[in-house]
């Protein structure tokens, strides 16, 4: 499938990339992973949020860009590694509005502006983040329960917490989150547990909190394979250029066939994954029946896809590719990462096959 972004959204495709390069570069990203605990430079953190950024996911009437704005923006980020919270605010913003209320109407205007950091807790499972049974509870003005591998968990001002009740509206205490820092492949991704016995308020009942969540789940799912089709972009171009640079036996090792056809099989995987990508936001943004079907589809595909492809960069570099020096890595760990959350390969993939009537009749 051949698609074109159309005028303002090409436009702020090349903003995002300009925006990226001038404050967010990947070497920037790499400071960021090696020296800020935070996993964030916050300063960066407001400007998007002053620039309307963290609210692209809301409805027009509210400011938003809509789901393709939300890949494409994406796909810059993961170009760059981009550290931070921004895909998991963007998508919390847009649940606040879903939920509703005086309460929710306050915080969806902190976060968007960028002045607070809200972030959903949902998962409960150590073993399995495909895993959306609840536990925790609501009762009394108070949730209580553990959530696991909460993002940017530690550092947000609020959180939508997912309980039996619905969902529910937790600020930060004075005396911080108990939270315990979750370590993944990915050094610069900052994942907490969060153990809650606090004051909290219901934005929406269980009824309606399902569909907000199933919604916000679906959008995390295409940001998700949005940034690994960023990661497969740069590691191609990275891997490539090497090899027009790198000579072995008096010639470029690019003018090799075999490094040749490496090449080619990863630009067909970027370029079928970016097709998958932009047909499931298109769908999204449309409202398509078949949205959450074909979200999946681009999940399911874009995990692996990217492994290889990212994988494979390394491949083109040789010995040093695996060095920390070289960025490498910093694709290949970040797609990894988001392979296992936000819909991992295997539950987006049977998805997709729950959801093809035709192998099912």
């Amino acid at each position: 499938m051949h698609f074109e972004l159309n005028e303002d959204q090409a436009l702020l495709k090349s903003s995002t990339r300009e925006l990226l390069e001038s404050e967010s570069p990947i070497a920037e990203s790499r400071t960021v992973m090696e020296d800020n605990p935070d996993g964030f430079a916050k300063d960066l953190h407001a400007q998007l949020g002053e620039l309307g950024y963290l609210g692209i996911l809301q409805t027009e009437d509210a400011g938003g860009m809509g789901a393709i704005a939300f890949a494409a923006v994406l796909a810059e980020m993961g170009r760059v590694a981009f550290p931070g919270p921004y895909m998991d605010v963007a998508v919390a913003v847009r649940v606040l509005e879903d939920c509703g209320g005086d309460t929710a109407a306050k915080w969806q205007q902190a976060a968007a502006s960028g002045e607070k950091i809200v972030v959903l807790a949902r998962g409960e499972n150590m073993t399995n983040a495909d895993d959306t049974n609840v536990a925790a509870t609501f009762a009394d003005g108070r949730v209580t329960g553990r959530k696991v591998f909460v993002p940017f968990g530690a550092q947000a001002d609020a959180l939508l917490v997912d309980t039996v009740q619905g969902i529910a509206l937790v600020e930060r205490p004075d005396a911080g989150w108990n939270a315990t820092e979750q370590t993944t492949l990915d050094h610069s991704q900052r994942f907490a547990a969060i153990d809650f016995d606090d004051a909290g308020e219901l934005l929406c009942d269980a009824s309606k909190g399902t569909q907000v969540l199933a919604d916000a789940a679906r959008r995390a799912t295409l940001g998700a394979s949005a940034v690994m089709l960023g990661c497969m972009e740069s590691a191609l171009e990275s891997g490539v250029a090497y090899t027009k640079e790198r000579e072995a036996f008096g010639a470029p090792i690019g003018s090799f066939q075999g490094l040749q056809h490496r090449a080619a099989d990863m630009l067909i995987k970027t370029e079928s994954t970016r097709s998958a990508v932009f047909r499931a936001a298109w769908a999204e943004e449309n409202g398509e029946p078949d949205a959450g079907y074909v979200v999946s589809v681009a999940k399911a595909w874009a995990g692996p896809s990217s492994r290889f492809v990212c994988g494979q960069s390394i491949q083109l570099l040789g010995g040093v590719g695996y060095t920390w020096e070289y960025d490498q890595h910093m694709w290949l760990k970040r797609a990894k990462t988001f392979e296992s959350f936000y819909g991992s390969t295997r539950a987006s993939t049977e998805n997709v096959l729950a959801s093809s009537t035709h192998l099912n009749s």
